[in-house]
C-alpha cells in the first residue's frame, strides 16, 4: 500500500482542492470525512473512489487505499474533527427523474428554499431522516449538500434520503402536477397553526432560508401558509429547529391515525 508523506503529492493537492465548491461541482467529486459518514455513504450506494487513512484498517470495494502521515491527514481533513480517514467519492445523480422513481405511495416531503448555511442544511437532513421524511427537495440552492459541513451536520444522512435540487418553479410545478398538498412555513401574515394541517395526505413541508424566509412564489392561494407560535421576543426559529417540529408533527399525525 502506498505511503504518502509529502503535502505536495498530486493526489493530496487534488484532495485539498475538493474543499472548493466550484471545483467539486466541476468534476463531480467530493470529500467524505469520518468513518461513520463513509460507511453511510457506501451503504447508500455512493461510489467511493479513493481513501486516505492514517491507519489502513478499512477497505471499500473498488476504492484505492492510501496510507498517509499525520501531517498529510491534518492537511486534507475538515475542521478540528480528525478521525484519520478521508475519502474521495463520486457525486450521486440527483435528477428529478431519479428522485421521482424513489417516491412512492403517500409521500411526506421536505422542500428547502434558498437555505444558505451548509450546517443548517445538514441538520435538516438529520431531522428528516429521524422523522421518516420520504424525500428532500432543495429549491433555489445556495448551498452544496455535499459540502463537508453539510455531510457532518447530517451525520451522513444526506446520503440516505432521496434528494433533488431544482429551481422553485420546477419544484412547485412538480408538486402541483402530483396533487401533493403544500404547507409553507411563514413567520407572519395570514397563516394557520401548524397543528391544524392534515399531514396524513401526500404533503410537502416548505421552509425558507435563514434571513429572508420564503419567496413570493410560495405564497399562492393553492398553498397553505402555516406558522409555529412565537411567544417570546424572537421572531423566527432556526430553519433546522422549525423543520424538526413540523416533521415530527406530521409523523405524530400519521402514526396516530394509522393505529
Amino acid at each position: 500500500m502506498p505511503l504518502i508523506t509529502s503535502l505536495s503529492n498530486p493526489k493530496i493537492k487534488e484532495a485539498v482542492k475538493l474543499r472548493e465548491g466550484k471545483h467539486r461541482r466541476n468534476i463531480g467529486k467530493f470529500l467524505i470525512d469520518g468513518i461513520r459518514e463513509l460507511d453511510r455513504a457506501a451503504q447508500a450506494g455512493v461510489r467511493i473512489l479513493e481513501i486516505f487513512t492514517v491507519l489502513p484498517s478499512v477497505a471499500y470495494k473498488n476504492a484505492d487505499l492510501y496510507q498517509v502521515s499525520e501531517s498529510v491527514m491534518q492537511k486534507i481533513a475538515f475542521g478540528d474533527r480528525n478521525e484519520g480517514i478521508v475519502a474521495v467519492a463520486e457525486e450521486p445523480v440527483c435528477s428529478l427523474n431519479a428522485f421521482e422513481a424513489k417516491i412512492k405511495g403517500n409521500p411526506l416531503l421536505a422542500v428547502l428554499v434558498g437555505v444558505e448555511k451548509p450546517g443548517n442544511l445538514g441538520a435538516v437532513f438529520r431531522s428528516a431522516d429521524a422523522a421518516g421524511i420520504d424525500g428532500v427537495m432543495i429549491a433555489d440552492s445556495l448551498v452544496d449538500p455535499f459540502h463537508s459541513n453539510s455531510i457532518r451536520s447530517s451525520m451522513g444522512t444526506v446520503f440516505s434520503i432521496p434528494m433533488v435540487s431544482e429551481s422553485s418553479a420546477v419544484v412547485l410545478h412538480w408538486l402541483q402536477n402530483r396533487e401533493i398538498q403544500i404547507a409553507a412555513a411563514y413567520c407572519s401574515g395570514n397563516t394557520v397553526p401548524y397543528t391544524a394541517i392534515d399531514f396524513c395526505q401526500p404533503t410537502a413541508i416548505v421552509l425558507g432560508n435563514e434571513a429572508e424566509g420564503l419567496t413570493e412564489l410560495w405564497g399562492g392561494k393553492e398553498i397553505t401558509a402555516i406558522a409555529l407560535p412565537m411567544l417570546g421576543i424572537a421572531d423566527s426559529l432556526n430553519v433546522s429547529v422549525a423543520a424538526g417540529i413540523l416533521f415530527y408533527e406530521a409523523r405524530r399525525q400519521r402514526t396516530y391515525h394509522a393505529t
